[in-house]
């Protein structure tokens, strides 16, 4: 026997409250028929000071829970989820902008293998959504996505349903509008089967309690910081590889104009310069940074460390096993190119004609250095990661002799 709890976050929803509520009663039929036995419905009342916890209290067949204060959208749904029985829980907005008819088709996708359902309303269903939030979710489904490793095309939906199993994973959420997301972030990261299915979207009754700006500003944070404490490469490597990409296109093309016989460079050139060192020394070091970072997770989750910027791993070893080598050619080569500059001012060439290869002696011997110590404190992280499992090899090895 399945059970579908279905919580509605209210805070001030006076007047579109009662249609929301009969609407998800309504659809109990529909549910039967894919596979869900029975229905409960708990509505969270975060603190309204309007009438919207006395219209509630008024409809049969719906349990009322109410908050002294307001706790945010996340706090209420996080109320609702802990007192839920179902072991399906779903969850919409009390404005009248989800279709609670969608809850069936969504429990069938459930059903059917899905771990966390997301009602998505980017994914071709007709929508009323205003053309800022269509571009906003659209940004912020692309950012995930990317982060990721996974297609979504609704990061921030306000309607769901998922197995109440899976909440264990899903936790730590935020107390405020940014649950959503987070939880998109969390299921992707935490390897939960994520499934997408289409709804429609509809103007709000009320006024809108989203603010495009701030909120934009706080979902951004939100997906990125929780990227962050899964898979920090895949987000400082990317950032990484980038200044590192701008530094070595700048770099050839002053090779190139110096082997053509270019001497000065004009402000856009020394800017462009200046940038390219700037870039590339700061690029190493955050993509160190994040290589790094993961092996600090690993230890935290005590699981395997993550590999590869794309998914899997490009090199093999993997890149970060290669930074002793390739710091200490980086350092001998910029020791070199140093050298031989000095070697060759001092013999009397001019100068103007050395700084640009002393400028790249330093940036290569910079770089040398930087690789060679995240070389090192990985291999360190990398043994505490692996000591436990070691030792409890080596005391299994000395029970069996």
């Amino acid at each position: 026997m399945t059970t579908l709890s279905v919580v509605i976050p209210a805070y001030n929803e006076e007047g579109g409250i009662a249609e929301i509520v009969h609407r998800v009663l309504a659809i109990e039929p529909e549910l039967v028929k894919v596979g869900v036995d029975r229905m409960e419905l708990l509505v969270v009342d975060d603190g309204s000071k309007d009438r919207t916890a006395e219209i509630v209290s008024q409809i049969p067949g719906v349990r009322l829970i109410r908050h002294a204060r307001n706790r945010g959208y996340g706090g209420a749904l996080k109320n609702g989820f802990a007192q839920a029985t179902g072991e399906l829980i779903g969850f919409l907005d009390a404005d009248g902008t989800y279709p609670p008819e969608f809850f069936p088709q969504l429990c069938q996708a459930a059903l059917n293998g899905g771990e966390l359902v997301i009602g998505s309303r980017m994914a071709g269903e007709k929508s009323q959504m205003p053309l800022t939030r269509r571009i906003g979710n659209f940004f912020f489904a692309n950012l995930l996505s990317l982060v990721g490793r996974q297609r979504v095309t609704d990061s921030a939906s306000g309607m769901r349903v998922f197995w109440r199993e899976i909440l264990e994973r899903l936790y730590p959420l935020p107390d405020g509008l940014n649950l959503t997301p987070v939880m998109s972030t969390r299921a992707i990261h935490e390897g939960i089967k994520v499934v997408e299915v289409p709804i429609p979207y509809s103007e709000r009754v009320g006024r809108s309690k989203l603010s495009v700006v701030r909120d934009g500003a706080v979902f951004l944070q939100s997906i990125l910081w929780t990227a962050l404490s899964y898979n920090p490469v895949r987000i400082l490597g990317l950032i990484g590889l980038g200044g590192v990409g701008y530094a070595l296109l700048v770099g050839l093309a002053l090779l190139l104009a110096r082997l053509q016989g270019v001497t000065t460079l004009g402000p856009w050139a020394i800017a462009a310069l200046y940038w390219a060192l700037v870039s590339g020394v700061a690029g190493i070091t955050i993509f160190s940074l994040g290589t790094t970072f993961n092996y600090l997770v690993s230890l935290f989750y005590k699981r395997p460390i993550r590999q590869g910027l794309f998914g899997k791993p490009i090199f093999n070893p993997p890149l970060d096993r290669q930074f002793g080598w390739m710091g200490t050619v980086s350092f001998l080569i910029g020791l070199l190119i140093g050298i031989v500059s000095i070697a060759l001012g001092v013999s009397g060439w001019d100068f103007n004609r050395l700084w640009l290869y002393l400028l790249g002696s330093a940036f290569f011997i910079l770089i040398g250095i930087q690789l060679v110590i995240s070389w090192i404190v990985m291999r360190v992280l990398e043994d505490l990661s692996q000591r436990e499992a070691q030792a409890e090899r080596d005391m299994h090895s000395a029970h069996l002799h």
